[in-house]
């Protein structure tokens, strides 16, 4: 083996092991917490020692900060291209929430209101990462809301932002209280938000309205 290859190895090794002990820490902070997260066990669930934990992070805060970030990037991965295919405002909508609830099932559906609820008005790095964290979503629904109602596949009603507040509660409440119910939790995620955008949540079109005029494309 030359240096070059046993460089990509000992590369390729140390991103196993950071991605290990990153998806073991958002299963303890969905779990117990920042408060109760205990980086010993945390290394234990991985694998791995408490060395090896701090080889790459030098500390709780640090850890999760991380941890974060990391669920921000694979996200937009795993989810985000599947939404930005959607040509309709509104299927994009519902592809968000389904893939929302796919992704939730393998890193800690309960990271984010963990730490929004923990760390809510205090002024802590990790409580600024996650009020950006959740802005971006925020964000990304109120854009695809505006979008749908200038399609007219939305009615005008509450701000866009208020609904898209509306649409992220009911898609993390609903993740989160089915957590580890497959398939239900993808199914019942959908109709969830299907409900706040006012469609039919069995045909997810806009109750009430001619089915010919304005059925959103699945």
């Amino acid at each position: 083996m030359d240096v070059g290859e046993g460089r990509v190895t000992q590369a390729e090794r140390r991103a196993r092991t950071r991605g290990a002990l990153l998806v073991s820490a958002a299963r303890g902070l969905s779990r117990y917490g920042y408060g109760n997260l205990a980086l010993e066990q945390v290394a234990r669930d991985a694998g791995y020692t408490r060395g090896a934990l701090y080889h790459q992070f030098k500390d709780k805060q640090d850890l999760t900060l991380a941890v974060i970030r990391w669920i921000g990037e694979t996200w937009l991965q795993e989810v985000a291209p599947r939404v930005e295919r959607e040509a309709h405002p509104v299927a994009a909508l519902l592809t968000l929430a389904r893939g929302h609830a796919v992704y939730c099932r393998h890193t800690g559906a309960r990271v984010a209101s963990a730490l929004r609820l923990e760390f809510s008005g205090q002024d802590h790095p990790v409580g600024q990462e996650i009020e950006q964290a959740y802005e971006k979503l925020v964000t990304r629904c109120t854009h695809l809301i505006e979008a749908a109602r200038r399609a007219g596949a939305q009615p005008d009603g509450p701000p866009a932002r208020t609904h898209a507040l509306a649409f992220v509660g009911a898609l993390d409440g609903t993740v989160i209280a089915l957590a580890g119910q497959e398939p239900y939790d993808e199914l019942l995620t959908v109709r969830a938000v299907a409900g706040v955008l006012g469609l039919d949540p069995l045909s997810h079109r806009p109750a009430g309205r001619p089915t010919d005029q304005t059925e959103a494309p699945s």
